[in-house]
């Protein structure tokens, strides 16, 4: 229990105590003055049934109070699930964006590795059309080198005077 319930409880208690000591004094009749007449009550239960009534009083302001700050615990409540929702759907458009550049990007990376694979095997072709090239070429070059040599020594044997090797 709050310490404050509490409080009031001790207190109503008390409050009950001493009516109850003083039992005979709260009936008792005087007279009493409510400014346009004079009244014969027991002045004990007047003021007891004045405690009662602002008893019921305060616990309709503390209730009226509570259904107050009930509602507006609702209301708050209400418009904090209603923000979650709006987090977590900015948060699943946004998701959903990023998976969607994610694709494009990727589709993009892709799109320019072929491209430059494509690029690749291109140059990749022509350097082995040039290297079958140059090695044709210098294969004819050396072929035509070694016909020449040939060439002189045979004729360097056909010619007269010249001692023959063993």
């Amino acid at each position: 229990m709050k310490p404050r319930t509490m409080l009031l409880i001790a207190c109503l208690l008390l409050v009950a105590a001493f009516v109850a000591l003083n039992l005979d004094e709260v009936f008792r009749p005087t007279t009493l003055n409510f400014a346009f007449t004079d009244v014969q009550a027991p002045l004990g239960l007047v003021l007891l049934g004045m405690l009662g009534g602002l008893l019921i009083v305060f616990l309709l302001v503390m209730v009226l109070n509570q259904a107050s700050h009930l509602m507006e615990v609702r209301r708050l409540g209400k418009e904090a699930t209603e923000q979650r929702q709006l987090a977590d759907k900015a948060e699943a458009s946004r998701l959903a964006e990023l998976r969607d550049y994610l694709r494009t990007e990727l589709t993009r990376l892709e799109e320019r590795q072929q491209a430059q694979t494509a690029t690749l095997q291109q140059q990749i072709e022509r350097s082995q059309t040039e290297l079958a090239r140059l090695f044709e070429q210098s294969a004819n070059g050396l072929s035509a080198s070694l016909g020449e040599l040939e060439d002189r020594l045979d004729r360097q044997d056909r010619l007269p005077g010249t001692p023959e090797q063993p």
